[in-house]
C-alpha cells in the first residue's frame, strides 16, 4: 500500500472487491449509493406532489355557484358561463364562443367538411361524437335515464331539459314578457322571438331560422335524407313527428274528434285545420291580392301559381313546368301511363294518391266533410268547400272583362266564352 503523505487520508485501491472495507467507497460501491439515493429523492418530491395535490385538491371555487376544480384554468372556462364572455371569435362571421373547441367546431359549417358518415343512411357530420348521438336513431338506444321518472332520453341535453319539468326552479327570466326558463341557452332561444334574429341560415335557399335543429330538419328537404324508418313497412320520412303520424296508420287509432261531425284524425293539428271547414276561418291571406284560405299550403300553392314565374323543373315530353319536383313527378304519369296507386278491394288504379282516396270512400260510404248549415255531406274537402259557397254567397272566381263573378271555376269559364263569340 502506498504511504500516505502527511495528513492525506488513506489511499483507495483502484478496484474493489464485494468485500471492501466498511466506511471505504469503491466506484462501484458509490454508484449503488449515489443511484439509491436518486431514487429516494425521487420518491419523495413525487409523495409530496401527491401530498400537495390532496392538500390543493379543488382549491379553486367559482364565488357565484360554489362550483370547484383543482386546475386554475378550468375555472376561468367555467366563469365565463356567469360572465358571458366569449374570446374566441369567428373571422368569417360574428359567431363567438366561450370556448376554443367550440369555434373549431363551428369553423367547419364555413368550410362545409364532414368526415363523419352513418352506414345506415348517409347522414354527415362534422364530429364524431355527433355522429355517435345521430346513430341511436336507427338503435333506439336512450341511454340517460331520469331518476325521478320513467323517462329516458337519447342525448344528455334532452334529458336536462325534462329535469326542469321536475324542478320548480326557474332563475332565468326574460325581462321583455315574463317568461321563466331552468335554462340560460332556452332564455337565448326564446329572446329571439323578441329580436326576430334567426341565426341559423340555410346555404341552398334564403330558410332561416332560430334554432339550429329546425336547420337541419330542413336541410333534409334539399337532400333528402328520410333518417326515421317505420319498422312495419318500408316509409321513412324526415322527421320524427311525420314517421309517429304514419305508425299510428297501422294501429289505426284517431284519438281527435271533431264536435260538429265526428271527423276523427291521427293529429290534433289536422283537427284544428279540419274545424275551419265549420268555422270558416281562413287565417292565411295572400299579400299581393284578396285571396285568403283555411290552410297555408294552399295559400303556398296559390302563390306559386299566380304570383311566381320561378317554376324550374320543366317536362322534356310537352315542355310543362313546375315549382316542384313532385308535381313534375305526378306530372310525368300522364305520359307514361304509370298508375301507382292501387285499390286493394277492386282493380282500381291511379296515377295520383288523391284520386285513390276518392275512390276507396266508395266502397266504404265514407263521407267525412259534413255541412254546418245543412245536411250535405262530401267525400272530398274541395266539394264541401264549393257546396259552402251556397251558404256564403262567395263567389271568388271573377272575369277580367266584366263585373261577372261565380262560386265555381267551371262556371267562370263558361262565362269566358261570351266575350270570345
Amino acid at each position: 500500500m502506498a504511504e500516505a503523505g502527511n495528513g492525506s487520508p488513506t489511499a483507495v485501491p483502484l478496484y474493489c472487491s464485494y468485500g471492501s472495507p466498511v466506511g471505504v467507497l469503491c466506484d462501484r460501491d458509490a454508484g449503488i449509493v449515489v443511484d439509491q439515493q436518486a431514487k429516494e429523492a425521487a420518491s419523495k418530491s413525487s409523495l409530496d406532489c401527491q401530498l400537495e395535490a390532496q392538500t390543493n385538491e379543488r382549491r379553486y371555487v367559482c364565488v357565484d355557484c360554489g362550483y370547484r376544480t383543482a386546475n386554475k384554468n378550468d375555472l376561468s372556462r367555467h366563469i365565463r358561463k356567469h360572465t358571458g364572455e366569449k374570446p374566441y371569435k369567428c373571422d368569417q362571421c360574428d359567431y363567438s364562443a366561450t370556448l376554443k373547441a367550440n369555434l373549431e367546431r363551428h369553423l367547419l359549417q364555413h368550410t362545409g367538411d364532414k368526415p363523419y358518415m352513418c352506414g345506415e343512411c348517409g347522414h354527415r357530420t362534422t364530429q364524431q361524437s355527433a355522429l355517435a348521438i345521430h346513430m341511436r336513431t336507427h338503435t333506439g338506444i336512450k341511454p340517460y335515464k331520469c331518476d325521478q321518472c320513467d323517462y329516458s332520453a337519447a342525448q344528455k341535453s334532452n334529458l336536462d331539459s325534462h329535469l326542469a319539468n321536475h324542478s320548480d326552479e326557474k332563475p332565468f327570466m326574460c325581462e321583455e314578457c315574463g317568461f321563466r326558463t331552468a335554462h340560460r341557452r332556452h332564455l337565448s332561444r326564446h329572446m329571439r322571438t323578441h329580436t326576430a334574429e334567426k341565426p341559423y341560415m340555410c346555404g341552398e335557399c334564403e330558410y332561416k331560422t332560430i334554432q339550429k335543429c329546425d336547420l337541419s330538419r330542413h336541410m333534409r328537404t334539399h337532400t333528402g335524407e328520410n333518417l326515421y324508418k317505420c319498422g312495419q313497412c318500408d316509409y321513412s320520412a324526415a322527421q320524427k313527428s311525420t314517421l309517429e303520424s304514419h305508425l299510428l296508420k297501422h294501429t289505426g287509432e284517431k284519438s281527435y274528434m271533431c264536435g260538429e261531425c265526428g271527423y276523427r284524425t291521427t293529429k290534433k293539428s289536422t283537427l284544428t285545420q279540419h274545424m275551419r271547414i265549420h268555422t270558416g276561418i281562413k287565417p292565411h291571406e295572400c299579400d299581393k291580392c284578396d285571396y285568403s284560405a283555411a290552410h297555408k299550403s294552399n295559400l303556398d300553392r296559390h302563390l306559386r301559381a299566380e304570383h311566381s314565374d320561378d317554376k324550374p323543373f320543366m317536362c322534356g315530353e310537352c315542355g310543362f313546368r313546375a315549382a316542384h319536383r313532385r308535381h313534375l313527378s305526378g306530372h310525368m304519369r300522364s305520359h307514361t301511363a304509370e298508375k301507382p296507386y292501387k285499390c286493394d278491394q277492386c282493380d282500381y288504379s291511379a296515377a295520383r294518391k288523391h284520386h285513390l282516396d276518392i275512390h276507396v270512400a266508395k266502397h266504404t260510404g265514407d263521407k267525412p266533410y259534413m255541412c254546418g248549415e245543412c245536411e250535405y255531406k262530401a267525400t272530398q274537402k274541395s266539394d264541401l268547400s264549393r257546396h259552402m259557397r251556397i251558404h256564403t254567397s262567395e263567389k271568388p272566381y271573377k272575369c277580367g272583362q266584366c263585373d261577372y263573378s261565380s262560386a265555381q271555376k267551371s262556371t267562370l269559364e263558361s262565362h269566358l266564352l261570351k266575350h270570345t263569340d
